[in-house]
Order: structure tokens, then C-alpha cells, then sequence
């Protein structure tokens, strides 16, 4: 159980980076990755480019969003099963310290003596 929620994780994270990437070869005034091929090939124009990049764009955030929802299912763990309370409590009384039941005696400090 726990192998799988590591794999859905990594694919998580290179969708994600790969996400970025698409979306820093896309600029909306036409000086991304769209305008390179602008001379280039008119069969594969600029629009063109641009389109693919916005449907890879939001195919990579579906992707994201399904596998999210995916991988929060495969933890296992259920929210109301938990009871944070009882850990809390457990927590506040052991990090009290505990005080001397008598006062600490300091020596007064003595007049330097010349």
C-alpha cells in the first residue's frame, strides 16, 4: 500500500514539472514556443501550437486532479477513526515541568573587597 502512494506521488511530481514546462513554452502575446514556428511550417502553424499546448496544459492538470484524488484514497487512513484529542492531552502533560517543592537557596552575591 505504501509502494503505490510513493509511485502515485513521483507521477504527481513529474506531471507537475512538466506542467511548468508547458506552461513557460506558452505566452499569450505570441512569443513562446508558438511564435518559433511561425516561418517554419504553415501545416503546423502558430495556432496550431498553441492549441496543443493548451490541451496538454489542461490534460496535465486533469491528470494531476485525478491521481490527487486517487492517491488520498490509498493512504489507508480515515479521518474520523483518528482522535488528535487523547494526543494532545498525552503531549500537554508530559512536556510540564515539574517544580521543586522547596525554594532553591542562592547565596547573595558578596562585596568585591579591596
Amino acid at each position: 500500500m505504501n509502494a503505490l502512494f510513493t509511485i502515485l506521488t513521483i507521477l504527481i511530481l513529474l506531471a507537475s514539472a512538466l506542467l511548468v514546462l508547458v506552461v513557460l513554452l506558452q505566452n499569450g502575446k505570441g512569443e513562446g514556443l508558438a511564435s518559433n514556428f511561425i516561418a517554419g511550417n504553415q501545416t503546423f502553424g502558430v495556432r496550431q501550437t498553441a492549441d496543443l499546448l493548451e490541451k496538454v496544459s489542461w490534460g496535465l492538470v486533469a491528470f494531476i486532479l485525478v491521481l490527487s484524488i486517487v492517491t488520498s484514497f490509498t493512504t489507508g487512513t480515515n479521518g474520523a477513526d483518528m482522535d488528535v484529542t487523547n494526543q494532545i492531552e498525552n503531549v500537554a502533560t508530559q512536556s510540564q515541568p515539574e517544580f521543586p517543592t522547596a525554594p532553591i537557596q542562592q547565596e547573595a552575591p558578596t562585596a568585591p573587597t579591596e
